[in-house]
């Protein structure tokens, strides 16, 4: 296994089931034959800025990781996450780096990681991002004709507002949210709210929060400066301080270009580069300053729960998430916290 590398083996028995073997060591020569088999490959970054952005920085590092392992990589900017996609499909880019809601498209069971309220914390995310990265993980990993060749971390949305008086559901009422046009599940659940869904995508979500077009915007910390949300949130707005999902951003390839055992060092190498995300994650966050942060009391901080599972039950019913990665989500919450009402009837 790559040097480096250490699972918490009791901790996955835990959580998959006392099916999962200990694991072994590649077979002797595994690894070289499967990076023989392509040695040049096209990956494709989504980064909102570019070339110079954090997101394109950070695979900048992973590409040396892999150079290591004798396969080279050239890496091609996208500012548009759809126009990439695209060109992913048209087999321009061997694998591309998209948003986890973007992934979906590709696997349902990845694309759920960013279910609303699965994963409450960056604990929990690292714990499930371990057990995707497992071998026993390998076959979910595969969903028609493409693979998930690695998870990073993203950090968590929060939901920013013009006003913080908006601190409650109910308060929303009326207001024009911000939805990515191509997932129709959000503009259901903000209108079940009584508020208005506004169709966007990831370039122009922030600018209609920043011009006023819309009053709410469901977004990562990491976006606050790069996006220059502060402009939209002057003079009264802020930040709910309640995280509304961990957000991932993962690698989709052509199942053909990669072989099984290159996808499955692929995952565990970013599954070693967690902590670096994480800490460029954190780097951006600290640009929030304080007084945005708008707290909300304990009380509804429940009833968000309540609401945040049964949306989860609703797309789950829709085939919207997979069942599956929610009741994994579920097992590692009350893995980290038994006391959860969940955990005493769990119907995830």
């Amino acid at each position: 296994m790559i040097h480096g590398w250490k699972y918490t083996t009791a901790l996955l028995l835990a959580l998959l089931g006392p099916a999962v073997p200990a694991m072994a060591e590649p077979a002797p020569g595994a690894v070289t034959k499967a990076f023989q088999e392509r040695r040049h490959l096209t990956v494709c970054i989504w980064d909102l800025v570019g070339r110079n952005g954090p997101i394109f920085s950070v695979a900048q590092d992973q590409k040396a990781r892999f150079l290591e392992y004798g396969l080279d990589i050239d890496l091609e900017p996208y500012t548009n996450e759809r126009v990439m996609v695209e060109a992913l499909k048209a087999r321009q880019c061997d694998a591309a780096l998209m948003t986890g809601m973007r992934a979906r498209l590709f696997n349902k069971y990845t694309g759920t990681i960013d279910s609303i309220g699965g994963v409450p914390s960056e604990e929990h995310m690292r714990i499930l991002l371990e057990v995707l990265a497992n071998p026993e993980s390998a076959s979910r990993m595969v969903e028609g004709d493409y693979v998930i060749l690695g998870i990073a971390p993203a950090g968590a949305a929060y939901i920013f507002v013009n006003d913080k008086r908006i601190n409650t559901l109910a308060k929303a009422a009326g207001k024009k949210v911000a939805v990515l046009d191509y997932d129709p599940t959000q503009a259901e659940m903000v209108a079940q709210v009584g508020a208005s869904p506004v169709p966007s995508d990831l370039v122009s979500a922030p600018n209609k929060f920043n011009n006023g077009v819309v009053d709410v915007l469901a977004a990562p910390l990491a976006a606050y400066q790069i996006m220059e949300l502060y402009k939209g949130m002057t003079p009264d707005g802020g930040i709910i301080d309640y995280p509304l999902a961990q957000i991932s951003l993962q690698l989709v390839g052509h199942k053909d270009r990669f072989p099984a055992d290159m996808a499955q060092i692929s995952r565990e190498l970013f599954f070693e580069g967690y902590q670096k995300m994480m800490d460029r994650v954190h780097l951006e966050s600290r640009q929030v300053q304080d007084h945005w942060w708008v707290p909300i009391p304990d009380r509804d901080k429940q009833d968000y729960e309540v609401m945040m599972r049964d949306a989860r039950l609703q797309l789950r019913e829709q085939g919207y998430y997979d069942g599956d990665m929610l009741n994994l989500q579920q097992r590692i919450r009350c893995k980290l916290d038994a006391r959860r009402a969940e955990c005493a009837n769990p119907v995830e």
